[in-house]
């Protein structure tokens, strides 16, 4: 009778085992860990108290307004408008204690756009393997994250200049004094415009997708401070036609006056073809000290063109900007040791903070027979650090432009001789030449 009873309790211990064991939708068992749910600073996160296992959002809203005044009146009209600037989904994953994951995309103003798609391995210490759609670490400021900018818009020169994301592999290493990265990457991954024309010139004409090479060295000799950082930086980045939106084989550099809403590109190189490489450098410094961060950077870059090409000589085009900002009541700025930039501050009282903030600003796209234009600003900021989600931005931005700086000759740059507007460079008669104006925008931001 016992081994009656003792086989049916191991018959019913069996079924309970096949019962509680886990499927997946293809009928395979898997193991199976219930989560905790909390919220980290207003971030939902769902986490394993067994492994390393977390899965967390990261989702972002940005709605900017601008106004422009004192434009001179040959000018072409700036509007004022509104805008989404960013409506970011991304959703983040440690799968165990060596492999994370990242899917992000962009939603602002209707229009879909692939941010980070990532696939990154951690299991060596203090260094990182990372392959997918990823921000190149050529520059701090384009290398921070737009949630914890000093000002609405980077620099000219950055967007003009360094580069953000792009297909690749890159090793990153990172402790206490020393930070170093090298990367290859290949073309820009961002929407079905991109994707449509690096798969037609590859289909009809076997262009290759191109690459770049892009390494950095960072020192940073306050690691063991708390309150303080130095960053002290330099990257160079040698770089071969990609295809891209733009005709294959040309280069082109071009930028907007650090706004999103005016929408004229007075920076602008236009295409400029028989392009062979390109060799882009950058030296940077950085740090902090309790409320205040600082940061100024020099990037040039040299473009050497095909023997053939209608101008083969050498181009060069570069600019620079200094900044700095101090936290009003009390808070504190932080630097991400690990990503080598600086992350969100510490607010000084309950209610949030106030950081005040400056910049100058130059970039120059003029070089030989090539005049892109350049351009200077002036740039006041005032950043309400509301809560940790939420954050409201002011920015004054007063721009100069020089009278090469006409869009690739769309815009209008001054008054010839008859008294009537030019887009001709050449041909301005009158003393006031480029386009100055004014800026006062705004921006309200929420993280969840």
């Amino acid at each position: 009778m016992r081994k009656l009873i003792s086989l049916i309790a191991l018959a019913l211990l069996t079924l309970s085992a096949a019962y509680a064991q886990k499927v997946n939708q293809y009928g395979v068992a898997v193991q199976s860990d219930r989560l905790d749910v909390e919220a980290q600073d207003g971030i939902l996160v769902l986490a394993s108290p067994n492994s390393a296992y977390k899965l967390w959002f990261d989702i972002r809203v940005q709605a900017d307004a601008a106004v422009f005044t004192g434009a001179p009146a040959f000018a072409d009209k700036i509007g004022n408008g509104v805008s989404i600037r960013r409506a970011r989904f991304a959703v983040k994953g440690q799968v165990d204690e060596n492999w994370y994951g990242e899917f992000d995309m962009d939603l602002a103003n209707g229009l879909v756009e692939l941010k980070d798609a990532i696939v990154r391995y951690t299991g060596v210490p203090n260094l990182e393997l990372q392959v997918g759609n990823f921000k190149e670490n050529f520059s701090i400021q384009r290398n921070t994250t737009s949630r914890y900018l000093q000002f609405m818009e980077r620099p000219m020169v950055c967007s003009a200049l360094t580069p953000s994301r792009h297909l690749g592999i890159n090793a990153k290493y990172a402790k206490d004094w020393l930070w170093a990265s090298l990367g290859w990457f290949g073309p820009e991954i961002a929407g079905s415009e991109e994707w449509t024309y690096i798969a037609d010139n590859n289909k009809d004409f076997g262009y290759n997708a191109g690459y770049s090479i892009t390494g950095k060295l960072v020192l940073r000799p306050l690691f063991k401070m708390d309150n303080a950082s130095l960053h002290l930086g330099g990257a160079v980045s040698y770089r071969t036609p990609k295809v891209s939106v733009e005709k294959y084989g040309n280069y082109r550099a071009s930028s907007r006056n650090s706004t999103s809403i005016n929408r004229k590109k007075y920076l602008d190189t236009d295409n400029l073809p028989g392009y062979d490489h390109n060799l882009l450098w950058t030296v940077e410094l950085a740090g902090h000290w309790k409320g205040l961060r600082y940061e100024a950077a020099y990037v040039q870059d040299n473009v050497a063109f095909k023997a053939d090409a209608a101008d083969p000589t050498p181009k060069k085009f570069w600019g620079w900007y200094a900044q700095a900002g101090y936290l009003l009541f009390g808070g504190s700025q932080r630097y991400d040791a690990n990503g080598g930039k600086y992350t969100k501050v510490k607010p000084g009282k309950k209610w949030g903070d106030v950081e005040l903030c400056a910049r100058y600003e130059y970039c120059d796209l003029n070089s030989g027979m090539v005049f892109g234009g350049a351009a200077e600003a002036y740039t006041l900021g005032l950043n309400y650090w509301v809560t940790n989600n939420v954050k409201m931005q002011l920015n004054y931005q007063f721009n100069n432009n020089d009278r090469y700086a006409n869009g690739k000759n769309k815009l209008f740059v001054g008054l010839d001789e008859a008294g009537n507007p030019t887009k001709d460079f050449g041909k301005i008669a009158s003393k006031s030449a480029g386009v100055d104006y004014h800026m006062l925008a705004v921006r309200f931001e929420i993280d969840f």
